[in-house]
């Protein structure tokens, strides 16, 4: 069935470079559309930057856009992601497991991934490269036992070749990707650390006492290696600035200045929305040389082909203005809760129910706000932190419930920290019943410890002073 996905859909959708192009504007953000355009109006002199709004073409022109984004609505993932990168509709296993990954809304460090390993590795590597990935959750380890995951891309890949890539992925651009474990993913990061007298002892550690670094008991730790406290509150420093979730952390650097594409202030009783000065550049086909051409009757190959090119960048810039706006603005309205509490006030939202309302495809909503930033009173945030999913049996999304729980946290009193089931407990008083092993997933999440290291952490800190 794999085999066969991509082929399908692509049978299924008349690929244009017309409607590719459509698509590939809605995955750029403002500041790569903006060096996109000025890339295009150095090459089609027909192009100019316009201080009006452009409009669109009425007639035969507009029927053909109206077919166009229709069909650019239900275009599958899979046949995008071939589009863009310029296989055939057949491309593969690295087409098919690229648009499983695009799937889901935690896709986006994945897809960022592969984005920079395409610029350095050949294609049978990314294929596999993309299978791995396919494979890992959310924070990057692998879903299913390695040597299970061996036998299966046995079928489709040299098993060899497949352990070397996912070697790669493990000391690679994002270090511990791939991970079977924590504890592999850790040794992996450690191998990649800067070299230092910490490092010998720190490896120790991770080897043959993980359970006493969970438990953070740096006494223990001295006692068992035989090193000096001081030594070892220096290893375990360097163990605790690598990343358990390599998945999760910005493994590439953010840029030092967030342009957002998005802006929502409130005024006037309400809140207001507007596309950032990026994300909204305005251009237009020069009517003198549309004229021109007219008179010509369209004789010039060359300039007919630069003039269309020009009509559908107008078309697809519309286009994808209006749907960051319809969403944006859907946004705001159902997450108005946040804007104005914060985020224990944020509710479950899906990709699904976003493309519902303003009625395009779950596909377009999920591109439309990749990569894309939204200013807030708040703060800049990705357009994506407005998403949440809803908590089992609950009104609130998992978000919220993080936010409480980190809350309760915050402050517990220092001398008596608070146990996952007495949060649960609290939570429910608040009408918010969940698991006791619900809040140790989100304590997880947050990087903080369970009441016993918080507990210890706090009497080392008392004896220091």
């Amino acid at each position: 069935m794999k085999g066969t996905l991509t082929a399908r859909m692509a049978q299924g959708v008349n690929l244009t470079p017309q409607l590719l192009q459509s698509i590939r504007l809605l995955q750029l953000s403002g500041q790569q559309l903006e060096q996109e355009l000025a890339q295009t109006l150095e090459r089609n002199p027909l192009l100019e930057t316009a201080d009006a709004e452009p409009e669109l073409d009425t007639g035969e022109d507009a029927e053909v856009a109206q077919r166009e984004t229709a069909a650019w609505d239900e275009l599958p993932e899979a046949a995008f992601l071939s589009g863009l990168s310029g296989n055939s509709a057949g491309g593969g296993d690295l087409d098919d497991a690229s648009a499983r990954i695009a799937e889901g809304e935690s896709s986006d460090m994945r897809l960022r991934l592969l984005d920079l390993l395409a610029l350095s590795w050949r294609k049978a590597e990314l294929a596999m490269a993309a299978w791995w990935l396919d494979r890992c959750d959310d924070n990057g380890y692998l879903e299913q036992p390695l040597q299970a995951l061996l036998a299966e891309g046995a079928a489709c890949f040299d098993v060899d070749q497949l352990q070397v890539v996912r070697q790669r992925l493990l000391h690679g651009e994002w270090p511990g990707m791939a991970a079977a474990d924590p504890a592999e993913c850790l040794r992996a990061q450690l191998r990649m650390a800067p070299q230092g007298p910490a490092n010998a002892l720190a490896a120790r550690i991770l080897a043959e006492h993980l359970d006493l670094l969970a438990a953070h008991d740096d006494a223990a730790l001295a006692a068992a290696t035989g090193a000096s406290l001081e030594q070892v509150q220096a290893a375990v420093a360097l163990l605790m600035s690598l990343r358990p979730h390599p998945a999760q952390a910005p493994a590439m650097a953010e840029p030092a200045h967030i342009v957002p594409d998005v802006v929502v202030w409130f005024a006037g009783g309400a809140w207001r929305v507007a596309l950032g000065r990026h994300s909204s550049p305005r251009v237009r086909i020069s009517a003198h040389c549309e004229r021109a051409l007219s008179g010509t009757g369209g004789g010039n190959a060359v300039l007919r082909g630069l003039l269309d090119e020009a009509r559908w960048l107008v078309r697809g810039l519309a286009m994808r203005n209006d749907t960051l706006m319809r969403t944006a603005q859907l946004l705001v309205e159902r997450q108005r809760g946040f804007l104005e509490h914060g985020e224990e006030a944020i509710l479950p939202l899906t990709l699904r129910e976003v493309a519902d309302a303003i009625g395009v495809h779950e596909s377009t909503v999920s591109r439309i706000v990749s990569g894309k930033y939204i200013q807030t009173p708040r703060g800049t945030i990705e357009l994506k932190r407005l998403f949440a999913v809803r908590l089992e049996g609950a009104d609130v999304s998992g978000s919220a419930v993080r936010a409480m729980v980190k809350r309760l946290i915050e402050d517990e009193p220092r001398t008596a920290p608070l146990a996952d089931e007495v949060i649960a407990g609290l939570l429910a008083r608040q009408g918010v019943r969940i698991a006791r092993r619900t809040v140790a997933k989100y304590r997880d999440q947050l990087s903080i410890g369970p009441a016993k290291a918080r507990q210890s952490r706090q009497n080392s800190q008392q004896v220091a002073a």
